[in-house]
């Protein structure tokens, strides 16, 4: 467990200029669904229904439905391939309306859902790792849960189907992690690229997730 936590803690917090952030706005989600075609408002109607019934949850809960609904619904695919750029970070109905996505992709629908379920966003952050795979190390993306500040958080990935304690994704070794509050720069001589240079990407994804209604 204390190795657990050493790996899963953070040297140091550095406080980034995000944008403001609203509240959740369920049909704002549905009309903009609805504007790209059946297909994805019968995703969107989905996920919506989804976070309506995780808010009267407890938040284990929610992390298992939330973890299942987009494991299950999208299929892992390059960002070169579903939209011919190296690295796309794509909003939540954007993935659905591919029905597919990279761990990015996977991670980023988890955080905002959970969001709009009540799920406080100091509890959850988008952690960039290096996973180990039939012996090579990879770099990676999921989303960790924090019950509370210093606790041992739980992952949520799609590379495995269950919500599990780092202390048992032996796997996966954390390098930075970030919400919508920060960055935190994490222990280890292994790096995932910069760090600020990712979280450009971030910026323009809340913007794009703000203007969907997730935010």
């Amino acid at each position: 467990m204390v190795t657990c936590l050493r790996r899963w803690g953070w040297l140091a917090l550095l406080a980034l200029p995000w944008v403001a952030l609203a509240a959740y706005d369920a049909g704002r989600v549905l009309e903009v669904a609805a504007a790209r075609g059946p297909r994805v408002a019968e995703q969107a109607q989905a996920l919506v229904q989804l976070i309506e019934r995780s808010s009267t949850q407890d938040e284990l809960a929610r992390l298992k439905d939330v973890n299942d609904f987009f494991n299950k619904r999208l299929v892992f695919r390059e960002d070169i391939v579903t939209w011919g750029v190296p690295d796309y970070w794509a909003t939540p109905l954007e993935s659905l309306e591919k029905r597919a996505g990279d761990c990015e992709d996977y991670a980023i629908g988890k955080y905002f859902s959970l969001a709009a379920s009540g799920v406080p966003m100091a509890k959850l952050r988008m952690v960039y790792v290096r996973a180990r795979q039939s012996g090579q190390s990879l770099a990676h993306m999921v989303l960790a849960y924090y019950a509370q500040p210093g606790a041992e958080p739980l992952i949520l990935d799609n590379l495995r189907p269950e919500v599990l304690p780092a202390s048992q994704r032996s796997d996966l070794t954390p390098v930075f992690s970030f919400n919508t509050e920060g960055l935190w720069q994490g222990v280890g001589p292994v790096t995932a690229g910069d760090p600020l240079a990712r979280l450009s990407l971030w910026r323009e994804l809340v913007a794009k997730v703000k203007a969907e209604g997730f935010l």
